[in-house]
């Protein structure tokens, strides 16, 4: 079976049109000839060869590669890595072939990465994907003239895979900040331009058509993906994607592979959305969202049909969260949102995009289908649960130990459990936390002897944690007090 999965590393397109026989084109010409002969000639249809010539755009990646960098991520391997990695070694060097250990999978004590940015400013800030410049130890990057330039991070953000570099000319030159479109704007079926490195090789061109908008994969990604024909492969992540006008319409992203190469489908990340993000780590080092608190789905054919709906449309509501904005204007399980302040709702994808764009207090007027009946509510979006993670928070930076994400408990899980603490959100499978047995779920109530009622709470005692040893945490699993300790080793 094949094994399709989302590659986080970012065939070029081409088009071929086929003439049906000479009689189609005798055809066009005569009926090209009464029309001229009447007066009446109209705009024809696009040829071949002018499609070829639209298609053109040797200029355009002239113009526009001087703001396209070549990103490269040091990352310093962990003792512990290390040390398991000269163990395979030493086991190949003695079993020889009768251990199965492809030396591709030894990290050497340095593990050196690469991706693509580009220059949204003048004064050298600089757009990437979060991936491409995750655990790194050192950023630098080289820019079209060979120059190369230690970068900072600025910050990055995981949910929306943006993140901002920022870099110092050494002579007080102006970097070359690209054009930023609109991409809201882009048609399914214009062409488009990504310029990247893949597979290490700088500054390469592809082409190809907008495929489709607003692509979704899970709640865990928080921005409506445009999908290409572009030929992205482990390199282009974080590059630009143009319009045909030179401007900046979205960040090459992700394709969807069973190899982990190209395959003929690409994402990008819509500038629209980028930009936010960006402006708000420029700000403030870190990424606000708005909430509503709802779990929505798709309408099928038979959904609709049960909803006496004309035709599959609307968001069906699976679940409302407690102490939600959605709660509290009233939405209920069964719900069908039919408009979201006066946009149409086609599918659930369509208002995750819309709720990703707003902010914080924003207020919302819903329409939606209850009991047959439709009806309107209003209310406003409050700010997302916190959720704990390494990203944009420096004075958070040791949770990197532990690996998890987290966020605060609504006030009726408080009341369910008759006290406080703080949910566990996702467990990353490589960290401290996996190690120890920590789970999703997991209500982490104590941490080396400090009570746990808030993510303050839980970024103050992970200060306070020694750089090696074991400390308790105390958690409450399925309604079980459980307390587990956590070996911490200095890094």
């Amino acid at each position: 079976m094949l094994n399709n999965q989302l590659d986080t590393n970012a065939k070029c397109h081409s088009i071929t049109w086929w003439q049906k026989g000479q009689h189609a084109l005798a055809v066009t010409l005569l009926t090209s000839s009464m029309m001229l002969a009447t007066g009446l000639l109209v705009a024809a249809p696009m040829t071949a060869e002018a499609a070829v010539a639209a298609m053109d755009f040797s200029d355009l990646v002239t113009a526009v590669s001087p703001g396209v960098v070549r990103v490269n991520v040091t990352k310093e391997v962990s003792e512990e890595e290390l040390a398991q990695a000269q163990t395979a070694e030493l086991l190949r060097q003695f079993f020889g072939n009768r251990i199965n250990i492809p030396r591709s999978q030894i990290p050497p004590a340095i593990e050196h990465a690469y991706g693509t940015a580009f220059f949204v400013t003048s004064d050298g800030y600089l757009l990437t994907n979060h991936h491409v410049v995750e655990g790194a130890d050192k950023i630098t990057v080289t820019l079209n003239d060979r120059t190369e330039l230690d970068a900072t991070l600025v910050g990055s953000d995981e949910r929306s895979d943006v993140a901002v570099l920022k870099v110092i000319s050494p002579n007080g030159r102006q970097f070359p900040a690209l054009p930023i479109g609109d991409s809201n704007h882009v048609k399914v079926g214009e062409p488009v331009l990504a310029i990247g490195s893949p597979f290490g090789f700088d500054y390469s061109a592809s082409a190809g058509i907008v495929s489709a908008k607003s692509r979704n994969f899970s709640r865990d990604i928080s921005v409506p993906f445009i999908q290409t024909d572009v030929a992205l492969n482990p390199g282009n992540s974080g590059g630009p994607l143009f319009n045909q006008k030179g401007e900046v319409i979205g960040i090459n992203s992700r394709i969807f592979s069973g190899t982990g190469g190209y395959m003929g489908l690409s994402f990008s990340i819509p500038i629209d959305a980028a930009m936010g993000i960006y402006e708000q780590i420029k700000a403030t080092g870190s990424v606000t969202r708005a909430y509503l608190g709802v779990f929505p789905q798709d309408i099928d054919r038979n959904l609709a049909e049960a909803y006496q709906l004309q035709r599959p449309q609307g968001a069906l509501i699976t679940k409302v969260t407690p102490d939600s904005p959605a709660q509290k204007a009233g939405l209920q399980t069964g719900d069908v949102i039919l408009n979201y302040n006066d946009e149409p709702i086609i599918l659930a994808a369509d208002l995750f995009n819309i709720i990703n764009q707003s902010k914080p207090n924003d207020s919302f007027k819903i329409e939606l289908l209850r009991a047959g009946k439709t009806m309107q509510l209003t209310g406003k979006l409050d700010s997302a649960p916190t959720d704990v993670t390494s990203d944009n928070a420096n004075d958070m930076k040791s949770t990197v130990r532990l690996g998890v994400r987290m966020r605060n408990l609504s006030v009726q899980e408080q009341q369910a459990l008759e006290g406080k603490g703080v949910l566990i959100t996702a467990v990353d499978p490589i960290g401290l936390a996996a190690r120890s047995g920590l789970q999703a779920g997991d209500v982490v109530t104590n941490l080396h002897q400090k009570p746990i009622g808030s993510i303050e709470d839980f970024a103050a005692a992970i200060k306070q944690l020694p750089t090696e040893g074991v400390v308790t945490i105390e958690i409450i699993r399925q309604g079980i007090p459980v307390i587990i300790g956590l070996r911490i080793e200095e890094q």
